[in-house]
């Protein structure tokens, strides 16, 4: 389970995973897969949900419940704690989302992919850590912090886009029903330490149970249910179900998840007949969030600095924390499910170029994250400083 919390081996499998599903896709086998997707389990006329929309609302909600109890530990008790702390990260991740849909709009606007614009915004924690930590040897703690912050932030932005962009005929009712249920699974959680754990736990998963279809009938997208429940839980018991969770989130659901939304078929056609979905979001995901994080970050340097404080970073690590942020996969993929619901041909070509500017932004940040790795270990072997005028404001020196 340890190889599973790891910063890097879950990376590999999920991207091995999404190489399967995309090879897959194009053999003979893959109508026979994608057929066996669409097959529907569940009560019918009751709960009735294919196996593709039980891995992306159901198995989906897990894996966003675990983040969001990641966003609740980082704004309440870590990186993003205070004002001070998020400056900088919240500016570059704002350029790491302007910049990129104004880079998508440059291919799209005016034509049916433009409401694929919030697909490029989004940032995979898990696989931007994973490229740091094979490649980042040496680096200070700052980048990490910075580009965890960072992610954190765009994970917020893309809880929102799909909470607010994606939801129609909404069933009050439900929704009501799916906010009481919110409400007493908080509750419940706050008793875990002070009453008999078994019981309180099996109601809490009832419970989470119960929430989540109220959410997956009211017309909202049913991952809010997970985003919902893990902000609600008390923080100590949701830290111990996160460090629970996280091995099957990393071994399970994202795989199976990116498996699934890379059964694509690759369009026979040339590259001149690929559609704006595919080339908006294959240039803006690596070249818009690369531009927008470091020109923002560099420019968040400069806003109410002291006189004579040392940078955050340096403008080179800003580069390669903006190539990181554009690897979007996992969020990414789900937006473009999501932005193209009803158009399989433009869906599948965004999807394509979610894996084709990820790809290219791995590539990119695993270059820019090796230079600065051997720039940082050049100067610890000759016994410098990590930063030229001493460590940056709020982290410890290398």
């Amino acid at each position: 389970m340890s190889l599973l919390r790891s910063d890097r081996f879950p990376a590999v499998v999920l991207l091995s995973a999404a190489a399967v599903g995309l090879l897959v896709a194009n053999t003979p086998v893959g109508g026979a897969v994608d057929a066996a997707m669409h097959v529907h389990l569940g009560i019918p006329g009751v709960f009735d949900l294919s196996i593709e929309h039980w891995i992306k609302d159901g198995l989906l909600a897990v894996f966003f419940f675990v983040v969001a109890v990641e966003l609740q530990f980082e704004l309440t008790s870590g990186e993003l704690n205070s004002a001070r702390k998020a400056v900088q990260p919240a500016i570059a991740a704002a350029g790491g989302i302007l910049v990129p849909i104004a880079v998508f709009l440059l291919f799209a606007a005016g034509t049916d992919s433009a409401s694929g614009w919030p697909i490029p915004t989004a940032t995979d924690i898990a696989f931007a850590l994973g490229v740091l930590a094979v490649f980042g040897r040496g680096l200070p703690p700052a980048l990490r912090i910075f580009l965890l912050a960072l992610a954190i932030l765009d994970d917020i932005v893309g809880i929102i886009f799909i909470a607010v962009l994606f939801t129609s005929g909404v069933n009050l009712g439900m929704l009501v029903a799916a906010a009481v249920g919110v409400v007493v699974f908080g509750l419940l959680s706050r008793q875990l330490d002070t009453r008999g754990r078994r019981p309180i736990a099996v109601a809490l998963v009832i419970v989470a149970i119960l929430t989540w279809a109220f959410v997956a009938v009211s017309g909202v997208h049913a991952t809010i249910a997970g985003v919902a429940l893990g902000l609600a839980m008390a923080q100590s018991p949701a830290l111990r179900v996160r460090h629970a969770l996280e091995p099957w989130v990393n071994g399970l659901v994202l795989p199976l998840f990116a498996f699934s939304a890379a059964l694509v078929v690759i369009p026979s056609v040339s590259p001149s007949e690929l559609q704006p979905a595919f080339w908006g979001v294959a240039v803006a995901l690596p070249l818009g969030k690369i531009i927008g994080i470091s020109l923002f970050g560099w420019l968040a340097l400069r806003i109410g600095r002291e006189r004579g404080a040392a940078p955050a970073l340096p403008f080179a690590d800003l580069l390669a924390a903006g190539a990181l942020g554009g690897i979007g996969f996992t969020v990414s993929l789900l937006l473009g499910e999501l932005a193209f619901a009803r158009d399989a041909l433009l869906r599948d070509e965004a999807i394509l170029g979610v894996l084709a500017g990820s790809v290219v932004a791995l590539v990119l940040a695993s270059v820019l994250v090796s230079s600065r790795a051997r720039h940082y270990r050049r100067r610890a072997r000759a016994g410098r400083p990590a930063f030229e005028d001493g460590p940056p404001s709020g982290a410890e020196p290398a």
